[in-house]
């Protein structure tokens, strides 16, 4: 076995095609997942790969007092953390959020809320072990507020300064915090939307992810065509981004 990884929201397309690039190096791994049924359909592929399954937890990630304990498990079973991988959320439509606080609350708690107290548990793990990398996948939604998709983007700029905050901290220790910021990426979750040039699939997208949490890249966009038209967008007056239809 060589790394000991430790996921949550292990059945997420994305988080899929990047922990099979890790199963055929013959990495360890504890899943955490809230569909029992996938997270075993993962596990078994990972293994057929060349994994290792030495655990899984399946529950729903707004049990907050199920955090830590979980955590504690993933410790006992990989016997340290070489790399945690947080990958699970949700993407609500903008329009049921602005007419509803319950659907506005529930993107919060699945998106930010959740992450962080989850990002948050890791990183005092992994300060006790006084090494590790610690990986996010935030969004390109996070760059800037816009009209098409402002609740969704404010849990991911939320993220953004949560990581950067956690940089901070961990500077000039042997932990790095990896913020990965995909664009438009075909997976479930988008399915009902209109897939154009700038999409990516998740196995496009695996490779890069794979290799930033392995050198510890602070910010990876995902392609990384997307840090530039980022850049523009944010670099537009607000006056100008109120009127386009992004």
């Amino acid at each position: 076995m060589s790394l000991r990884v430790l996921v949550y929201g292990a059945t997420s397309g994305i988080c899929h095609e990047v922990l099979k690039r890790y199963a055929t190096e013959g990495a360890g791994f504890f899943l955490v997942g809230r569909n029992a049924q996938k997270l075993a359909a993962v596990a078994d592929d990972l293994v057929a790969r060349g994994g290792e399954v030495l655990g899984s937890s399946s529950y729903d990630f707004k049990d907050w007092g199920q955090h830590e304990p979980v955590i504690a498990q993933a410790v006992e079973r990989l016997g340290a953390i070489d790399v945690a991988l947080v990958a699970h959320g949700t993407l609500p439509e903008q329009l049921e959020t602005e007419v509803s606080t319950a659907a506005t609350q529930a993107c919060m708690d699945d998106n930010f809320t959740s992450v962080t107290v989850v990002t948050q548990a890791l990183a005092q793990q992994l300060a006790l072990q006084g090494q590790g990398k610690l990986a996010v996948i935030s969004s390109v939604a996070g760059d800037r507020g816009r009209k098409s998709n402002y609740t969704y983007g404010a849990t991911k700029a939320g993220i953004d300064a949560f990581l950067a905050g956690l940089q901070g901290r961990f500077s000039g220790t042997d932990i790095r915090v990896v913020n990965i910021k995909p664009g438009m990426t075909v997976s479930p979750m988008t399915a009902h939307m209109a897939h154009g040039l700038l999409w990516s699939t998740a196995q496009d997208i695996a490779p890069g992810i794979h290799n930033a949490i392995n050198r510890g890249t602070p910010v990876h966009y995902a392609p990384g065509y997307w840090r530039l038209i980022m850049l523009i967008i944010r670099l537009l007056p607000t006056a100008v981004v109120a009127k386009l239809p992004i």
